[in-house]
């Protein structure tokens, strides 16, 4: 399964030049991310920062076609427990979060559970 059907395509966007206090309250809002508390946590004033001053200058993203495996491995790789998903142009399609990824392997699971009770049945009725 191609990374583009799971990602959110309901991206919140910032300027670099918003302070980090209005980043925060505009990620409290849309209930996204976290890197705030890094920032508070260090005891610089986030009124006095920019998000600029504290993205990564190297974005880390993953191609639209890569495949659920291949994706979890690159951000266990980057660290992130979020990843921007881009189109073969670098356009940005939407954000997949770790949370994402779980829900999926969760609901996979439950699939793979109920494919061996119903296995389990098969068999038994066989045998008689």
């Amino acid at each position: 399964m191609p990374i583009s059907e799971i990602c959110n395509r309901e991206v919140v966007i910032a300027e670099r030049s918003l302070s980090v206090a209005e980043t925060a309250r505009l990620m409290r809002q849309s209930h996204v991310g976290d890197i705030v508390v890094e920032v508070v946590a260090a005891g610089i004033s986030a009124d006095t920062l920019t998000a600029g001053d504290i993205m990564r200058q190297e974005l880390a993203v993953v191609g639209e076609s890569e495949g659920v495996f291949e994706t979890l491995r690159y951000m266990r790789n980057k660290g992130v427990r979020r990843m921007p998903v881009v189109d073969k142009e670098g356009y940005l399609l939407g954000i997949l979060a770790l949370d994402d990824l779980i829900e999926l392997l969760a609901e996979e699971m439950g699939e793979l559970t109920k494919l061996i009770s119903v296995e389990r049945h098969h068999e038994t009725a066989s045998r008689q």
